[in-house]
């Protein structure tokens, strides 16, 4: 590639940096995606950039999938790389943009995070006595008994909990209410923070949880709550509320194999998003299958 035309890559940064005013780590992130880029030029005798055309790019993605690469990274270069000539094709510097027929490749669906059963146990076996204490243990047994969303949690008030029926209606996305089933030990630390509720709640406040100063507990301070129990109670990973209803449906899943139940209460409106979990049970069934059954083993050799 010709010094000239590398100087163009400086040239685009220093649009990026000021006309468009991206960050110094965004900046760097497209240089490194184009130097890259520039290397595949260099091998392919490839000496300007408007001598590139759409296979060209083809073949760029593919030998940054050789090398290793990542699905999200290549969609990532091929990005840079279509702004890049976006910018050269508004400076007359090119005539076409290579990279807007070529499709980047599909990363693979990330599977949500959970906790085993017995890690969630150590983290819901909360110790003390006190209101807050109280009401912590009961916001992590409902998010776990009932696979809540954190918004659907801090939406709760008072009345959305029937203890004879032992369920709680909650409003999901779309303001749609559906009625989920609560757990015994989860109605047993409810009932524990009902007696501990009137020390902190205001008189006319509804929220079924409330803060220290007496109103609706916030969302952030849920999230914080929960990573201060995952850290007391020695929990070796990163714990954020929604991590109790990945929990919750792996766990259900992994025991009841009933998808569309699991969908139901969820309240996923499709079952297609419910099915990711499917994925977490198989994982779980997989590595069941081979460590005990007997075609899955590994023989010993015969002796000889």
């Amino acid at each position: 590639m010709d010094d000239t035309e590398k100087d163009w890559i400086g040239t685009f940064i220093r649009h990026l940096e000021y006309e468009r005013r991206l960050s110094a780590l965004t900046c760097k992130h497209y240089r490194r995606d184009l130097d890259a880029l520039v290397a595949f030029c260099s091998t392919n005798d490839i000496n300007r950039w408007a001598d590139i055309d759409s296979e060209h790019i083809r073949a760029f993605a593919a030998t940054s999938y050789r090398r290793g690469l990542s699905a999200r990274s290549i969609q990532r270069q091929l990005s840079a790389t279509r702004t890049f000539f976006r910018y050269l094709l508004r400076e007359k510097h090119v005539k076409t943009n290579p990279v807007v027929s070529v499709s980047a490749p599909k990363s693979g669906k990330r599977l949500p995070a959970n906790l085993d059963a017995d890690r969630m146990a150590r983290l819901l076996d909360i110790p003390g006595n006190a209101p807050i204490v109280n009401r912590d243990r009961a916001i992590l047994e409902l998010l776990y008994s009932s696979g809540l969303r954190l918004a659907e949690l801090t939406d709760l008030d008072c009345g959305d909990v029937d203890v004879q029926d032992a369920t709680v209606r909650v409003t999901g996305k779309g303001n749609k209410d559906r009625i989920v089933p609560v757990g015994k030990h989860a109605l047993q630390a409810l009932a524990k923070w009902h007696t501990s509720r009137g020390q902190l709640a205001a008189a006319d406040e509804k929220a079924l949880f409330v803060s220290n100063r007496g109103t609706r507990l916030s969302r952030r301070s849920v999230q914080a709550r929960v990573s201060h129990w995952a850290r007391r109670q020695g929990i070796d990973v990163n714990v954020f509320p929604h991590l109790f209803r990945h929990s919750f449906a792996t766990h259900l899943l992994e025991s009841s194999h009933d998808l569309r139940g699991v969908q139901e209460l969820l309240g996923h409106a499709n079952i297609s998003t419910t099915q990711v979990y499917t994925h977490l049970d198989f994982q779980h069934l997989a590595q069941i299958y081979d460590k005990t059954h007997p075609r899955a083993r590994a023989k010993s050799k015969d002796k000889a």
